[in-house]
């Protein structure tokens, strides 16, 4: 080892055990420096007679938590850590993991190939790669099948979630649970009992299970995996087990995860890990930053967004006081949330106590002034200027010095808002995304005035609900919905010109995204915004409105629904289009799928280049995470700008062009780079 490598692994002896313990704060990581130590205290364990077993352990607050991703794409360093793992599993000596926190990962696969594992009972164990769409590379989909068999390892490695100590005892992932305080001592007892029994090296084990639970995991689980590349590489590969040699096997795994791991999946899906918590950094504010206290809570409204929105402060403990005008609109609004928390229930999410805790913490109230005690104070009522204005106005009066005043406008100047009270430094926006208690997007606007400790406290509060909370500047729409309002504009220009809303679905559906602008616009309400005259008809979306085709809440919108809201193509909807086509003169043609991803998609990534230069988004990933969580932009395509860059933005600003969209000055200066956002 060189004098350069930083010392993470270390052992000590007792008795005739040796204690490799792993430090490499904050995780135990496995960097290079680690794979290093690992081989080389494995060596002289081995090489010490005085030595019958064998503990791995780590310092700190877990075991292994995984590979370190940071080292992705960069040249290799140290030993491989296939070439480790085989020389711990070889071990003439028994080998005994010792495992707290976490192992995930190539924490579990080093878990692996030692010849037991004992473990705390709050520990958890995993192989999370598909998420990053990746699969376990360094043995986990040939390993995991002869220790827990084929129906375990297959849903584990697809599905990526962790299992409780207790789970993977019952699975014979753990061999014994150790006490909480005791791990290290249990363990080193643990393997001073296997000494008789030798090493039991994990390869040379059977693979046991129904190979049919592959072909059941894939039909379960068809429309969470549309799209993905990785649950069916990681299935392929245990179903590789139960038929190959273990080394053909791993053969056959180092094949699968090279091609996800240099392909273009995998690399939008770490993209969005990294952007994810790139995200909740705000630019030019110390880190150190002392935020306001918020205890208590008031929500401004108690319709779908309101309630939705106080269920995630009184999932997290906190008081709410919400606000209505009228007593019926509060008691529909709290038995709705009510609703929703008893059928929470009853699928045993929460339980009948829990949500009578939850109840408990609200206090309803049809006055203002029953606001003046709380930290944090949310207006929730419609989209309309004036009527936020005016309850900003009285709210300045009511709320107590130091609140912070929050508006979950969708669209609106949050700088107009802010000037109608006196204290704009405590006024932003806290956009929500519908349904708030279940989408993980929070646009929280920044507001010229809006104070630095103000932002802050609402970006950590947004964390602390669990929301992904990404900083918005002031423009119509925000980050989001600014981007959705130029391929909605394509969308309706390309049914005049002749495509269906079926077709433009279709496009954007096959694409990744859960619906396309026609349906999103029948869930949504096609009324919302409308003007509410039937007599002036002056789009498709006019005409559809003045004949009550207003979406599934009403049987029929840009498509006719059943009793289900199953949707079929509309006779109705097709001569509106007809109609409006002859009256604008436009001559119906052809029009190519492609022709739709030219002008639906690409202009919203013309949009993001605005939205960057103007500085409304802090960086492009942001704008890829509010798309991600905000809209289900296929996570497996890392968002509009990050695909910007795999689509090619030369490309992308040449179709622009010859559509005749105005291209984004950023987009031409990567454009003519080639290069990415």
């Amino acid at each position: 080892m060189s004098e350069d490598t930083p010392v993470s692994v270390t052992m000590q002896k007792d008795g005739d055990v040796a204690v490799i313990i792993v430090n490499n704060p904050p995780v135990n990581a496995l960097s290079w420096h680690v794979r290093q130590g690992l081989e080389d205290n494995f060596k002289a364990a081995l090489a010490d007679e005085g030595v019958k077993a064998i503990v791995l352990r780590c310092d700190g607050g877990t075991f292994i938590a995984g590979a370190d991703i940071s080292e992705f794409g960069k040249a290799p360093r140290g030993p491989d850590f296939n070439a480790v793992l085989n020389m711990i599993e070889a071990a003439a000596k028994p080998v005994v993991a010792a495992i707290h926190g976490t192992a995930l990962g190539g924490g579990l696969e080093t878990a692996l190939v030692c010849h037991y594992r004992v473990a705390v009972p709050s520990a958890k164990l995993g192989v999370p790669e598909v998420k990053l769409g990746l699969l376990p590379g360094a043995g986990g989909t040939q390993r995991l099948p002869r220790v827990v068999g084929v129906e375990a390892a297959a849903t584990m490695t697809s599905l990526g979630d962790p299992l409780p100590a207790a789970k993977a005892k019952e699975l014979g992932l753990v061999d014994a649970l150790a006490g909480e305080d005791s791990l290290a001592a249990d363990a080193i007892a643990f393997a001073r009992a296997k000494i008789a029994d030798g090493p039991r090296p994990t390869r040379d084990r059977e693979v046991f299970g129904d190979v049919a639970v592959i072909e059941q995991l894939k039909t379960k689980n068809a429309k969470r995996w549309r799209g993905f590349e990785a649950p069916y590489a990681n299935l392929a590969c245990v179903e590789a087990a139960t038929r190959l040699p273990f080394d053909e096997g791993l053969a056959f795994e180092r094949e699968q995860f090279t091609k996800l791991m240099f392909g273009s999946q995998s690399a939008a899906q770490r993209h969005i890990f990294f952007a994810e918590r790139q995200a909740a950094k705000i630019d030019g504010l110390p880190k150190d930053i002392k935020l306001r206290d918020v205890k208590k809570v008031g929500i401004i409204g108690a319709g779908t967004m309101g309630g939705g929105i106080m269920m995630n402060f009184l999932q997290k403990g906190f008081a709410c006081t919400i606000v209505e005008t009228q007593q019926e609109a509060l008691d529909r609004g709290l038995g709705v949330v009510r609703k929703n928390y008893d059928a929470s229930a009853a699928k045993g999410r929460f339980k009948p106590e829990q949500v009578d805790q939850m109840m408990g913490l609200i206090t309803p109230s049809l006055e203002l002034e029953a606001l003046a005690d709380c930290d944090l104070i949310i207006e929730a009522v419609y989209e309309n200027m004036d009527v936020k204005k005016e309850i900003f106005g009285k709210l300045d009066q009511v709320a107590k010095p130091g609140a912070i005043l929050a508006s979950n406008t969708s669209y609106l100047d949050v700088n107009e808002i802010a000037a109608s009270t006196s204290r704009p430094g405590d006024v932003l926006g806290m956009h929500f995304f519908s349904p708030a208690n279940v989408m993980k997007l929070l646009e929280v606007v920044r507001g010229d005035k809006t104070a630095d400790d103000v932002l802050a406290t609402a970006m950590s509060i947004g964390k602390k609900i669990g929301k992904v909370a990404v900083v918005a500047g002031v423009c119509h729409g925000f980050i989001g919905n600014r981007m959705l309002a130029p391929r909605q504009i394509e969308a309706q220009k390309l049914l005049l010109e002749g495509a269906t809303p079926a077709q433009v679905d279709k496009v954007h559906t096959d694409f990744g995204m859960p619906m396309g602008p026609f349906q999103m616009s029948d869930l949504a309400g096609v009324d919302i915004g409308w003007h509410r005259d039937p007599n002036r008809i002056e789009s498709i979306r006019d005409a559809l409105c003045a004949e009550g085709r207003w979406g599934q809440k009403k049987q029929a919108g840009f498509y006719d629904y059943d009793d289900k809201r199953n949707p079929t193509e509309s006779a109705r909807v097709a001569e509106i289009i007809d109609e409006f086509r002859k009256r604008a003169g436009i001559e119906k043609r052809e029009i190519s799928e492609s022709e739709i991803v030219e002008r639906t998609l690409y202009p919203m990534v013309n949009e993001g280049a605005l939205i960057l230069a103007e500085g409304k988004a802090q960086r492009a990933s942001d704008i890829d995470v509010v798309w991600i969580y905000g809209y289900g932009w296929p996570v497996y395509r890392g968002g509009p700008m990050f695909w910007a860059g795999l689509e090619g933005t030369d490309k992308i600003a040449a179709a622009l062009e010859q559509h005749g969209f105005e291209v984004a000055p950023l987009l031409k200066e990567k454009a003519a780079a080639k290069a990415g956002f």
